[in-house]
């Protein structure tokens, strides 16, 4: 069963006169908020407490959908949950607009957002703007959330390098902002939960005086309930030129349930970076994988997949093992963190080989329609997995060609001997 313990600070820095952000902290209903608000005259301050206000509700009236998904986290339920954190933020955005363009004082105002909304034993990130979501596992820090800023665009393209963008006077430039138009671009992911987990929801009023690798430093080092205070205080100390507004969310587990879910959810995450196909995404990228990905368990003797017959899914052993036969004849066996089916996710040709249990098994299933719409939907991950797609092709038509060429010589050595044998 997961829980968690929340808390958050926010304060308006050493140079602002007025505190412009505005944060949730709602245990009850799950919900975290950090919004960054901007325009002016106060008008920033309208927009980021409207925008949570909004959500918030928008979230509460729609609150069964986010119970299926705590029930049962399959991937229609995934969607649908992902789908009510996006038309939250688009029915804020809206608001927002329709209030800025009605009021010449609050023309242009609009705000960063993200939030984290938990549901059962996953997580659900709504992110526009420069604010971030880290997550701390294992004492590891990773930021989920990509800046929706000018800088961010130019380093993704490559027209700049990091040295550049931290003296750019572009850098705080804001290319999606939740209320700016009547829509925004909204980007979501599903993340795991797992006990242990920490996740730090901020404005750029922190994570501009912070490294990636600060934030996980300064969480394992430190007890949750004073985490926002040092936060806020060490950004204070670099300068406070902004406002300044975290929220920390620790995940908690029963001591019973809490180890095994930490070992399944590092059981997925490391066979998933050791396929040769996801290797080189990011960890938000490979979360987003993972959000896709379901798992089944199988009894010992029973066929995953047999020999002939279409599929269209890639497997990846998390727990047991499995045998890999060929005409009947075994030929291989698969461990925790082995995979198979890897060429359904091309096409729906039948299968290669019969994989069978040979003891209980469990493993994570990722399927090819899953997987190309979230390639449609991620084009930077789309470009990554069909370039590991070409190099996984290309290295098994070395691995064909190399085996060719040796049963050629074999062929020519044998005729050699015997110049009347059979071709």
């Amino acid at each position: 069963m997961i829980s968690t313990e929340a808390h958050g600070k926010t304060d308006v820095g050493r140079k602002r006169q007025h505190n412009e952000d505005a944060m949730l902290v709602d245990p009850t209903g799950g919900l975290y908020i950090v919004a960054d608000g901007m325009g002016g005259h106060a008008a920033g301050e309208v927009a980021s407490a409207r925008a949570v206000e909004v959500v918030k509700s928008h979230l509460g009236a729609n609150k069964s959908l986010l119970k299926d998904l705590a029930r049962e986290p399959n991937q229609s339920n995934r969607a649908a949950a992902a789908s009510l954190v996006e038309v939250a933020i688009q029915r804020a955005c809206a608001d927002i607009y329709r209030t800025a363009t009605s009021d010449n004082s609050k023309r242009g105002m609009g705000t960063t957002f993200v939030c984290l909304v938990v549901s059962g034993s996953k997580g659900v990130i709504g992110h526009v703007g420069d604010s971030r979501v880290y997550l701390v596992r294992n004492g590891q820090g990773h930021r989920l959330t990509e800046d929706h800023t000018l800088i961010a665009a130019q380093l993704k393209a490559g027209t700049i390098t990091k040295d550049q963008a931290a003296t750019s006077q572009y850098r705080n430039v804001i290319t999606r902002a939740v209320g700016i138009q009547e829509s925004v671009q909204v980007d979501t992911l599903i993340v795991d939960l797992v006990p242990g987990d920490v996740f730090v929801l901020c404005s750029d009023g922190l994570h501009g005086y912070l490294s990636d690798e600060e934030v996980a430093a300064l969480v394992t080092s430190t007890p949750l309930t004073e985490q926002p205070e040092r936060f806020v205080a060490l950004a204070n100390e670099r300068g406070g030129k902004d406002n300044i507004t975290t929220v920390v969310v620790g995940i908690r587990g029963d001591a019973e349930n809490a180890q095994e879910e930490v070992v399944e959810a590092q059981s997925r995450m490391e066979a998933l970076k050791k396929i040769p196909l996801f290797r080189h995404l990011t960890y938000k990228e490979q979360t987003a994988v993972l959000s896709i990905a379901t798992t089944r368990t199988f009894p010992a003797g029973r066929e995953i997949v047999s020999e002939g017959q279409p599929g269209e899914e890639l497997f990846v052993v998390i727990r047991g093992r499995v045998g890999v036969e060929k005409a009947g004849v075994e030929i291989a066996e698969l461990r925790a963190g082995g995979h198979f089916g890897e060429m359904g996710l091309i096409d729906n040709a039948p299968r290669s080989a019969t994989v069978r249990a040979h003891e209980p098994t469990r493993v994570m299933v990722i399927s090819r329609p899953d997987l190309m719409a979230l390639m449609k939907k991620e084009s930077i991950l789309a470009v990554k997995l069909l370039w590991s797609f070409v190099q996984v092709l290309s290295d098994r038509l070395r691995e064909t060609n190399s085996e060719l060429s040796e049963a050629r010589q074999e062929l020519a050595a044998a005729q050699a001997v015997n110049p009347f044998a059979e071709e």
